[in-house]
């Protein structure tokens, strides 16, 4: 108990909203992720539309995930949230209802961008809205699909939040994406679903596969060839008519596990096991680059559960090569680029990403935001438009600083990692923004630190 005592009370906020991170020797331990945050989206809104009631278990405890069942509320469909259970009363397909107040996305791009796909196929009006950041972050790359479907949708400087949507009779298209992106592709099948026909997204390369396998498991007709992907409207055709809502068990958030696994490479004789992680193949790309790279990653126990895969983690103390991450991998590791950033320092060879402009346009400019950081604790870092290169270990260990987020959950997380092998305190700015993707990060990352 005195040992728990300690290592809790090196990681308590120094003040409101603000977290010192200590020099670790090793971690160890086993860690239970919180339910990830894709596929806890894509259930609580097709949960909404399906006839009956679906239970979610290991629901996303993240606060974006709880902005989508705010959403889904507002709209009509009933939910309780019994600690990680949800349960949903869907609405059907065509009985959802308008809100009377603006739906609020707070920080989730995921729910604004897949929502709009659902509410342009409703026969009301609804204005979507975030906070000050999503209404920042473009929105023109969902409008342009969604009104070649036939959609009304209205935007500040048509690409901002706040989003006035007027609810139109939707047609089929033929979706071939300029960009991989797995929220477009969402958005246009969700939209799909209040289409007549057959609805097909082609996409450039390959992205996370959650909506369709969600779709598939909610009884949608889903059909993949390749990297095209179509879907048959509920209505008329071929169609099914309706969704069924389903019992379902959300697996632990792989984008979570990065920052462990990271962590644990970063700090020689560490030996992490990471409970129930979805190893869906359309994620598991940043395992094989980590992988390639040196580090110590074993999959055990592996299982299939409602079309993901889900199994555990073993990541052990390793010393990394580092590298160049580019072209067709950006997309798949879109999420886990700001955590191998701040990998680079500690790397043999340095971390070089290139074709990866989107990071500029997310909860902030984690382009900027990373090669700021970097250099407050001593790294030697090349800020480019489209990506960053972050020189190796060659050029020394990193020091403790002030870290500035920008209110980003993935640069927080990020950072503390990297200060864990620093030379003395770093201190996370502004922390609390963690909670929008995993809000008990500090405590399990400081419960497995030996100091």
């Amino acid at each position: 108990m005195k040992e728990v005592t300690e290592k809790t009370r090196n990681l308590q906020p120094d003040c409101v909203g603000r977290e010192t991170i200590h020099p670790a020797k090793y971690l160890t331990g086993g860690v239970a992720l919180p339910g990830d945050k894709s596929i806890s989206h894509r259930y609580a809104m097709l949960a909404a539309l399906a006839e009956g009631t679906s239970e979610l278990r290991h629901f996303s405890a993240a606060a974006d995930c709880h902005s989508t069942l705010g959403c889904m509320s507002a709209l009509g469909a009933e939910v309780k949230i019994d600690r990680d259970i949800v349960r949903i009363t869907g609405r059907g397909p065509r009985g959802l209802k308008s809100s009377w107040r603006a739906l609020d996305a707070g920080n989730s791009g995921t729910t604004m961008r897949l929502l709009a796909g659902i509410l342009a196929g409703q026969e009301f009006t609804s204005k979507l809205t975030g906070d000050d950041s999503l209404r920042k972050r473009p929105m023109k790359r969902v409008i342009g699909p969604l009104r070649e479907m036939g959609a009304d949708i209205r935007g500040r400087e048509d690409n901002f939040a706040p989003l006035e949507i007027r609810g139109s009779k939707l047609k089929a298209i033929d979706y071939q994406m300029p960009v991989a992106s797995a929220q477009v592709k969402s958005a246009v099948l969700l939209a799909g679903l209040f289409a007549e026909g057959e609805t097909s997204v082609t996409e450039p390369g390959r992205t996370r596969d959650h909506t369709e396998l969600a779709l598939e498991e909610f009884g949608a007709v889903i059909e993949k060839r390749g990297r095209t992907i179509r879907i048959r409207g509920l209505s008329g055709g071929n169609g099914s008519g309706k969704l069924i809502a389903k019992s379902l068990d959300v697996p632990g958030d792989l984008s979570s596990a990065v920052f462990f696994i990271a962590a644990a490479s970063l700090l020689p004789d560490s030996n992490v096991l990471i409970h129930n992680v979805g190893l869906n193949p359309t994620r598991t790309a940043i395992l094989d680059l980590l992988a390639s790279m040196g580090a110590s990653i074993q999959m055990l126990e592996l299982k299939s559960a409602h079309g993901e895969i889900v199994g555990d983690l073993s990541a052990k103390g390793a010393s990394l090569k580092g590298g160049l991450i580019a072209g067709e991998q950006i997309p798949l590791l879109i999420d886990e680029l700001p955590m191998l950033a701040a990998l680079g320092p500690y790397t043999e060879e340095g971390i070089e990403i290139r074709d990866a402009a989107e990071l500029r346009f997310k909860e902030s400019d984690r382009i900027a935001a990373l090669a700021e950081n970097l250099r407050r604790m001593g790294a030697t870092v090349e800020e480019r438009p489209d990506g960053l290169k972050v020189e190796g270990r060659a050029k020394g260990k990193l020091r403790g600083a002030e870290i500035e987020p920008h209110g980003d959950h993935r640069i927080a997380m990020a950072f503390a990692v990297a200060g864990l092998a620093a030379e003395g305190p770093t201190v996370i700015r502004d922390a609390d923004c963690a909670g929008v993707s995993f809000p008990a990060f500090f405590q399990e990352l400081n419960r497995l630190a030996e100091r």
